[in-house]
């Protein structure tokens, strides 16, 4: 009778899964899809071995202000004063310890994700000369910010047509020392910031990805297109190149500004560790690399695995919100240093983002490489001679 009784199980189980299954299919198949994901070919990772080898040397990173500000994703310092960006549009100045909001780019409310376009996002930020900030807010444009009075002056407004086409997600900036020049990314332009995901998930080369801005005839020139999310920016200490990561391909291009090579381009570092986020110059005359999501190997990266696949992308997007897919997206800090030439030069890992996560960008002051994150309520700061 066992063998009847299990027949039977198997037999009704099959018929309700099918039930269950078909319904679900067409539904899904009905469903629209807001990306329209590409297939992307991305090399096996690099192993984690060396100088990638996983420690715990992030973890050792103490964090300061913690639950006073949300979401610190760039950090610049005018002596001992450090400013930021963070989630709810406010640039701020933390002097001695004190943090003061001294301007805001959008007006409020600045809630959740879908407020941000209204209340606006400070990505990037740097410090030009005569201690001028120059800020890139990823739903404004570029702006010019007094530290002392918190007056903005808009420099590039998102609003204007450049080449034709508007500015859709401004997001790193890198200001030559006279402060002539500032090279952006502008990460799509199909794509806002609070759709970061669906930037990342569909793969398209769609942004007009470095930009330039010269400060003195207030033009605009569009240098490369075609890259695949081009996030943080930083031009080399000779200002001869500008370094683009291009996040979703997990790769940094280099655009060269002046010199015999002006106008070309090549390949800095393929086939990263992790997906790179901002770039900013160690003091060593390298390059701090922060990685938004590491493609572990060995281990089982989601990333690569989905990005041959865009149906299955579809299937997930389809059913499933941008909050709920971020959620299985392992928590792994992980920054590195470059040498001048693009090699690895050393490594900290947080696994499981204990201490640290979603780190955006390391900004080396004064011994110390500050963490900043884009979501964390905090900003971290790590002591570069115990690690």
């Amino acid at each position: 009778g066992s063998a009847y009784s299990s027949k039977v199980f198997r037999v009704t189980f099959l018929t309700l899964a099918v039930s269950v299954a078909v319904p679900l299919l067409g539904v899904t198949v009905l469903l629209d899809c807001p990306i329209d994901p590409q297939p992307i070919s991305l090399k096996e990772p690099p192993l984690l071995t060396g100088v990638l080898e996983p420690n715990t040397k992030l973890r050792k990173a103490e964090r300061l202000w913690e639950n006073q500000l949300v979401g610190p994703e760039s950090i610049v310092n005018i002596g001992d004063v450090l400013f930021t960006g963070t989630a709810d549009g406010k640039i701020i100045k933390i002097e001695d310890g004190e943090i003061q909001t001294i301007a805001r780019i959008g007006h409020g409310p600045c809630g959740g994700r879908e407020d941000e376009p209204m209340c606006g996002r400070p990505l990037g930020m740097r410090v030009g000369p005569n201690n001028t900030l120059f800020v890139a807010d990823a739903y404004y444009g570029l702006y010019e910010v007094d530290p002392d009075t918190g007056e903005t002056k808009p420099l590039v407004s998102a609003k204007m047509l450049i080449e034709g086409q508007k500015l859709s997600f401004v997001n790193d900036l890198t200001v030559t020392r006279d402060g002539r020049k500032i090279y952006f990314t502008d990460s799509s332009s199909k794509w806002q910031r609070q759709d970061y995901l669906f930037l990342v998930m569909e793969g398209t080369d769609d942004g007009r990805h470095l930009l330039e801005y010269d400060t003195v005839t207030k033009e605009v020139k569009v240098l490369m297109v075609g890259l695949r999310f081009p996030n943080g920016v930083q031009l080399s200490p000779a200002e001869d190149f500008v370094l683009v990561q291009e996040t979703t391909m997990a790769r940094i291009r280099r655009f060269y500004v002046s010199g015999l090579m002006k106008g070309g381009a090549d390949m800095f570092v393929e086939n990263m560790p992790g997906l790179p986020d901002n770039i900013r110059l160690s003091s060593s005359g390298g390059y701090w690399v922060a990685m938004a999501v590491v493609r572990p190997n060995p281990g089982f990266s989601l990333l690569d695995f989905l990005s041959e696949k865009p149906w299955i992308k579809r299937m997930i997007f389809k059913l499933l919100s941008q909050e709920t897919v971020t959620k299985f997206v392992p928590k792994y800090s992980l920054v590195v240093e470059l040498s001048e030439t693009g090699s690895y030069k050393r490594s900290f890992h947080d696994p499981n983002g204990v201490t640290v996560a979603y780190v955006s960008e390391a900004h080396e002051h004064n011994g110390h490489l500050y963490l900043g994150s884009f979501r964390s309520p905090f900003i971290g700061r790590l002591d570069l001679q115990h690690v």
